[in-house]
């Protein structure tokens, strides 16, 4: 479905990211899945990384460097502003959308209640956030 894809999720609760990990390996079990469970951790890593994600997926809610902290750094970065980042919490505010679509990030998605739909939604904030960053492109 998605080839050869790798994705990062940022997220400080570890039943989150299993559940998201398990999500992604439904979808396409040839997907990268990587995992950070802080701001600072994931930064960290990317500026290591010799292959960056496809997509990041990143809870605004967490301890130490939050989600909107780190999605300040990634876009300030010159190497990693340009990857895809999907805001994934539970927060279903209108103004945390608005902002965090402002400050750059692609896609807001609001985890499902029901885990059971996780795949589907996954899937869909992966499409939007490509369809996006075409756009985005075309504007340059």
């Amino acid at each position: 479905m998605f080839d050869k894809k790798i994705i990062m999720i940022i997220d400080d609760d570890s039943d989150d990211r299993f559940f998201f990990i398990e999500a992604v390996r439904e979808i396409d079990a040839s997907i990268e899945c990587r995992e950070a469970q802080q701001g600072v951790e994931a930064l960290e890593q990317l500026r290591n990384s010799d292959s960056l994600p496809d997509f990041i997926f990143l809870d605004l809610n967490m301890h130490l460097m939050d989600g909107w902290q780190c999605l300040a750094e990634l876009k300030k970065d010159e190497c990693l502003k340009n990857i895809p980042v999907i805001i994934y919490t539970t927060s279903n505010f209108k103004e945390d959308m608005d902002l965090t679509i402002k400050q750059g990030a692609v896609y807001y998605l609001v985890k499902p209640s029901d885990i059971s739909n996780l795949p589907g939604e996954i899937i869909k904030a992966m499409q939007k956030a490509e369809e996006a960053t075409t756009l985005l492109k075309k504007e340059v």
